[in-house]
C-alpha cells in the first residue's frame, strides 16, 4: 500500500534517471568521484530482488546519489516490507547511545524494527515474511563504531532463518589505518566485540568475510552473504563521506580524527560533545591554567542532550585545523594528545574515571587493553606502548590479507 502512495506522489523514475547524478560524478578524473558504491550498482543486485520480499538495514548514509536507498529501490519497484534501524535510528534522529523504539516511517509507511532498543538482532518473527535482506550502512573503520556489531548480529539472524544477506559495500574513510591494540577479549563489550585493532582497515564487506571466515558468529556458523563491491576504490584512497555517518561525526575532520579521539570517551574530559565539533576539540574546566583555547558544551537535541561539563567553560586542545594528512603519512593513531592532557590535568585520579563523565565506556573497553591506563599514568613512552601491541597487531595484519576485496 505504501508503494502505491509513492507512485501517486512521485512520478516513477527510470533506472537511468535515478543513477544519472552518480554516473555524472564518475566522469571526472578525481579519484573520489570515480568511486561507485555498492548501493549505486543497482544493475548488480536489483535482479536478486525480483519477486522477493525485501528487508533492509539502513540509516541516513544509505544513499544512491542524493536519494535514500529505500526511497530509490521503492521507485525501482522493489518490494520492501520492512526496515531494520541501527543506533541513531533509520532516519538518524536519535542521540548516541539512546535506545530507539519501533515505529512506522512517515515518508514511506514502511514498518521500522529497531535493533537498538529492546533487541539487537531481528527475531524469527521479524524475518518470517522476508525472502532476502540487504545491509547498507556507512562505516568509519573503527572497532568501537557499532555498525559492525549490528552487521554480525544481522548475519546471525539471517543464518538462523536461512535468509541470504546482500551487503552493499562502501569505502572506509580511514581504510589506510590499521593500528591500536587488538581487543583483549577480557574487555569485550558493546563497543568492542571482535579481536581486531582499534582501527581495522576494512570495509564492511571485507569485515563480513572475516567474521565468517574466522568463526566470529555464534557457534562459528557462516552466513550466506553476497557482497556488491565498490568500484575504483583502494584502501589508501582519501574518501569524503557524502552523508554524515552519525550526528556527532558531522565533519570530515571529525571522521578523520575519530580513531584517535574516540578514546576520550573513557576519560573525564569533554571531547566536543555538546558542540558541533565532536571529536575535534578536547577539554575540561580543570585545565584553565594550562590552555587558552576554550569552548562551552551545551545540550543539543539528537546529538548530546546532557554532555559532560554542560554549560561550563572547558579549556584544552583545538584540532579542527589539524592537518589530518599527518595521520595518513604516519599511518598511526595519535597517542600524543591523551599523553599531553593526562600530564596537564591537575586531578589525575579523575582522568580515567568515566563514571564521573556519563560517557560511553571505560578506557579499557575503548582501547581494548588492560595495560593502557597504567601505561599513561606511569609515563611509559609511546614507542613502548606500541611495542606492547605486538605480536597481535602484526598477526592481525597478516590475517587481514585473507579477506581483502580491494588493494
Amino acid at each position: 500500500m505504501f508503494k502505491l502512495v509513492l507512485i501517486i506522489v512521485i512520478p516513477l523514475l527510470t533506472f537511468s534517471y535515478l543513477t544519472s547524478n552518480a554516473q555524472e560524478l564518475h566522469m571526472s578524473g578525481n579519484p573520489q568521484t570515480s568511486i561507485v558504491t555498492g548501493a549505486e550498482r543497482t544493475d548488480k543486485y536489483l535482479p536478486l530482488l525480483k519477486n522477493k520480499r525485501v528487508a533492509i538495514m539502513a540509516n541516513p548514509t544509505s544513499v544512491i546519489g542524493e536519494r535514500h536507498l529505500v526511497d530509490s529501490l521503492l521507485l525501482l519497484d522493489a518490494n520492501i516490507v520492512k526496515v531494520f534501524g541501527p543506533e541513531h535510528g533509520f532516519r538518524g534522529n536519535a542521540s548516541a547511545g539512546v535506545k530507539v523504539n519501533d515505529e512506522t516511517d512517515k515518508i514511506t509507511g514502511i514498518p521500522i524494527i529497531s535493533l537498538y532498543g529492546k533487541k539487537k538482532k531481528p527475531s524469527n518473527d521479524d524475518l518470517a515474511d522476508v525472502d532476502i535482506v540487504i545491509y547498507d550502512l556507512q562505516d568509519v573503520g573503527c572497532r568501537f563504531y557499532t555498525n559492525i556489531n549490528a552487521l554480525v548480529q544481522l548475519m546471525e539472524a539471517c543464518y538462523e532463518n536461512q535468509k541470504k544477506l546482500i551487503i552493499l559495500d562502501r569505502p572506509n574513510p580511514n581504510g589506510y589505518l590499521i593500528d591500536g591494540p587488538v581487543l583483549d577479549m577480557n574487555y569485550k563489550s558493546g563497543i568492542g566485540m571482535f579481536p581486531i585493532p582499534m582501527s581495522h582497515g576494512l570495509t564492511v564487506g571485507e569485515f563480513a568475510k572475516m567474521a565468517n571466515g574466522e568463526g566470529w558468529l555464534t557457534n562459528g556458523v557462516q552466513c550466506n552473504i553476497e557482497i556488491i563491491p565498490v568500484e575504483n576504490y583502494n584502501h589508501d584512497m582519501p574518501y569524503e563521506l557524502p552523508v554524515n555517518p552519525s550526528p556527532n561525526l558531522n565533519t570530515q575532520q571529525a571522521v578523520s580524527l575519530y580513531p584517535s579521539t574516540c578514546m576520550f570517551e573513557g576519560t573525564y574530559l569533554n571531547h566536543g560533545r555538546g558542540t558541533y565539533s565532536s571529536f575535534a576539540i578536547l577539554g575540561s574546566p580543570e585545565l584553565k591554567d594550562n590552555y587558552k583555547f576554550n569552548f562551552t558544551p551545551k545540550g543539543i537535541k539528537g546529538m548530546a542532550e546532557n554532555p559532560i561539563f554542560n554549560g561550563q567553560v572547558c579549556y584544552g586542545i583545538d584540532l579542527r585545523d589539524f592537518d589530518v594528512n599527518e595521520l595518513r603519512k604516519k599511518k598511526q593513531i595519535n597517542l600524543s594528545w591523551i599523553m599531553e592532557l593526562y600530564k596537564a590535568h591537575p586531578n589525575k585520579e579523575k582522568f580515567f574515571d568515566s563514571s564521573l563523565s556519563n560517557q560511553m565506556g571505560v578506557i579499557e573497553n575503548l582501547i581494548g587493553s588492560g595495560h593502557f591506563r597504567e601505561q599513561i599514568i606511569n609515563g611509559v613512552s609511546e614507542s613502548e606502548i606500541r611495542k606492547s601491541w605486538e605480536p597481535e597487531l602484526s598477526e592481525y595484519k597478516s590475517m587481514r590479507l585473507n579477506y581483502l576485496i580491494y588493494p
